[in-house]
């Protein structure tokens, strides 16, 4: 059988995608808390459990690095090395992927700047982040996102890119040259500078990149709004509905992608005195906004509970998920961090179950093992204490022993 189709201990496929992503091995040096170790996980899905700041969301982290982006928490590479270490920091793993196995590592270059994080695929540079997406892709949900709909626009935006940039890996190209262009048409009209054909110039590559990133946003919406209607989501989560507060996007619906390129353009220019005296474009992809709606209730997820808001963003990434997996032939891996917090008792049994169901591998993190207890024939489960993980009696599968797993050392 093909190791990209063998999956691990446990795996029940319930959809048309057959073959699946699985990460048999992690190593990690000098990585946020953890000085070394090397996990290997063995069950479908794991469960890491401890006390805040033990390392649980660091183990995520480190696994999301594995892929093309800047990781679930965003973070800069000067926070990434362990205090007290050498000021450098790896991560590696090894992978089960469409292509065969592969070994999937980054960290800190090693004669150039720590900010400067490089990738390594089975042992070589890759040509680009292309090769390494091809073999692996994560979807994550974190703590963060509980405030999705409570802070500002921008954190929104942030979130329905990461999910677009993971289908479109050209999407983040066309947002940073828009907001390039924005931020050089700023400079001049902050300067009194307004040569006619430069600002023409900037301001034609801000629609043009402009009209593409809404474009793959309008898309992306579009594909995850129609996921609900084939009945691939677990009954108990709400299908919720993707919308973008957006003039570029509401012109997009009514009139050809190159006349709104037109539209832009003259309005950018129509409005440089007033952009002028407020300092910033008043018009650009960077004033979009996302709504969520629960298509049944028909309620915002901006005025609805935290828990009902919760419930509509597992829904978007396990929908995010299926089409990840429908796009690249390979399920995902699954990293959610403190997924059951604020769920109430039957949305976690509902959440286990699709978890289960599911074909992806799902690393998870709770502060209790107990609350993970209905999935103890089906998952493994892990203490963290000071960057040691110590397996956890009563799951299976995985490891009964009570010794615990630190540097240089494995479960085979």
């Amino acid at each position: 059988m093909d190791t990209a189709q063998e999956g691990l201990p446990g795996n029940r496929v319930h959809c048309h995608v057959c073959r699946v992503l699985r990460l048999h091995r992690l190593d990690l040096t000098d990585f946020r808390n953890y000085a070394s170790l090397t996990w290997r996980p063995r069950a479908q899905i794991s469960v890491l459990f401890g006390p805040n700041g033990s390392g649980k969301t660091n183990l995520l982290e480190a696994i999301s690095f594995l892929v093309p982006g800047r990781g679930l928490r965003g973070a800069r590479g000067g926070d990434l090395p362990r205090r007290g270490g050498s000021g450098a920091w790896a991560v590696a793993g090894r992978f089960s992927t469409v292509l065969g196995e592969a070994d999937i590592g980054t960290g800190t270059a090693p004669d150039g700047p720590i900010d400067r994080r490089v990738f390594r695929l089975d042992g070589a540079a890759p040509r680009n982040q292309s090769e390494i997406a091809r073999r692996a892709a994560a979807v994550w949900l974190t703590p963060r996102m509980d405030r999705l709909f409570q802070d500002g626009a921008s954190g929104r935006r942030r979130f329905l890119d990461r999910l677009v940039w993971a289908l479109e890996a050209g999407h983040a190209r066309e947002v940073a040259a828009h907001d390039a262009a924005m931020i050089q048409r700023n400079r001049l009209l902050a300067e009194g500078r307004a040569e006619p054909a430069w600002l023409s110039g900037l301001e034609d590559a801000m629609a043009r990149h402009g009209v593409a990133a809404t474009a793959a946003r309008i898309a992306l919406a579009r594909q995850l709004n129609d996921i609900p209607a084939r009945g691939i989501l677990p009954a108990a989560f709400p299908s919720a509905r993707i919308g973008l507060v957006c003039p570029i996007a509401g012109r997009m619906a009514e009139a050809p992608a190159l006349e709104v390129e037109d539209w832009m353009r003259a309005s950018l220019a129509a409005n440089r005195h007033r952009d002028a005296a407020a300092g910033a474009a008043a018009m650009g992809t960077h004033r979009s906004d996302m709504t969520l709606i629960d298509q049944e209730s028909g309620a915002e997820a901006a005025l609805a509970s935290t828990g009902q808001q919760k419930t509509l963003l597992i829904g978007v990434i396990l929908s995010h998920a299926h089409l990840i997996a429908e796009a690249r032939g390979f399920a995902p891996l699954l990293l959610l961090d403190e997924p059951a917090v604020h769920l109430d008792a039957s949305r976690r049994v509902a959440l286990f179950q699709a978890l289960r169901d599911s074909p992806a591998q799902v690393i998870m993190t709770g502060t209790d093992s107990g609350t993970f207890l209905p999935l103890a024939d089906h998952a493994e489960a892990w203490r963290t204490e000071d960057g040691v993980l110590y397996p956890e009696k009563g799951f299976s599968p995985g490891p009964v022993s009570g010794s615990p797993l630190s540097s240089g050392e494995g479960v085979c």
